[in-house]
């Protein structure tokens, strides 16, 4: 399975089609609004978008930006507990060889490695993240010199730390952004471009709370093609493009949804930017599940690589492969479930139990 290494830039094929497309409503999102005309703050959890134009730009709702911050980074710190104590387990439990196992001993190399060499930057430590890293902006630098890169009209960027200089260059390239809402909890993706923000939000618009602000939320309907995915990696291999994330799984998600909407196909490029100590040789081909997304590209501060991967690219989102915990707390993945068996008439299935990190609380006004 193995792929031509290859380091010189090369033109990448561009080529797309539009899959398919549904009828769906716009996904509920978690609300850190208050009304101009009131003092009072609102956090409510089921309140709704009424349609996909609706922002925090809107004339009567502002973000009350320090609860949407510190309930993001609550659920954050509870969600990489949780991996952390799933890790150890499945390490302890495992041996080495099975599915799981195998890939936490990698990416638990890899974290010890980066804060052993002081290679990682804040937030720290980077273990159970996508890692931040020294040289981020250079390797986007790279990034943003591809030929897939200057030839793209929207581009999807993971919105974590180290890929947030590749968000600031796709929007002050005039570029159309799409990105993730944090672990697909508060909605789905939002949509933003330069000329919704002024020279002086651009850069705030690249973080959590800057695409709250500012982006404009879109459902499964959406009529978008997306022409470069970006993800961010803890482990990628330059000899054959395999790629390990943080464990969540979130990019896999993110991946097969565009599929479903028919944003993206094999053909769509998947670059990734990492430092040169995230180049792994010992990620097994044969052992990657078929919902493990590959990379095409891998730029890093120093170098840019062409994997030329052979690993086929996933279709779709595996349901088989899904836990009922992760699908209770998704809902846009709950939306999209039961729009499947409403139009196939076919039950759907759903992955063995896992355990996972709480969702926001519920409270009232």
């Amino acid at each position: 399975m193995d792929s031509t290494l290859t380091r010189i830039a090369a033109p990448f094929p561009l080529t797309h089609t539009l899959l398919f497309n549904h009828p769906h409503s716009s996904p509920s999102l978690i609300c850190f609004f208050s009304r101009r005309t009131h003092s009072k703050r609102l956090f409510n959890s089921n309140c709704k978008l009424e349609n996909s134009k609706r922002n925090a730009h809107d004339d009567n709702v502002v973000l009350d930006e320090k609860a949407y911050e510190a309930e993001r980074l609550r659920l954050d710190a509870q969600a990489r507990d949780s991996m952390a104590e799933t890790s150890k387990r499945e390490m302890e439990t495992s041996s080495e060889d099975e599915p799981k196992a195998w890939k936490w001993v990698i990416r638990k190399r890899i974290w010890d490695l980066m804060e052993a060499r002081n290679i990682a930057q804040n937030p720290r430590p980077v273990h159970h993240r996508i890692p931040n890293f020294v040289g981020a902006s250079a390797a986007a630098k790279m990034l943003s010199g591809l030929e897939v890169f200057l030839d793209a009209s929207c581009v999807k960027v993971n919105p974590d730390s180290p890929q947030k200089q590749v968000r600031f260059l796709t929007l002050s390239g005039g570029k159309k952004l799409l990105t993730p809402q944090p672990r697909l909890r508060t909605g789905f993706f939002s949509i933003l471009e330069s000329h919704m923000l002024s020279p002086s939000t651009i850069n705030e618009a690249c973080t959590s709370v800057g695409v709250a602000k500012n982006g404009r939320p879109i459902g499964l309907d959406e009529k978008i093609k997306v022409d470069l995915i970006v993800i961010g990696s803890v482990a990628v291999d330059p000899k054959t493009g395999a790629r390990l994330g943080k464990g969540e799984g979130f990019a896999e998600l993110e991946y097969g949804m565009l599929r479903y909407m028919g944003a993206i196909d094999d053909s769509t490029p998947v670059v990734t930017s990492v430092h040169d100590c995230q180049l792994v040789e010992d990620i097994p081909v044969e052992k990657l599940l078929i919902h493990d997304v590959p990379v095409d590209i891998i730029c890093t501060p120093d170098q840019v690589i062409f994997t030329n991967t052979n690993i086929p690219k996933p279709q779709g989102i595996y349901w088989d492969k899904l836990s009922p915990e992760k699908l209770a707390q998704i809902r846009i993945l709950r939306e999209l479930k039961s729009r499947i068996e409403r139009e196939t008439g076919q039950k759907l299935p759903c992955g063995p139990s896992e355990k996972l990190p709480p969702t926001a609380q519920r409270r009232r006004k």
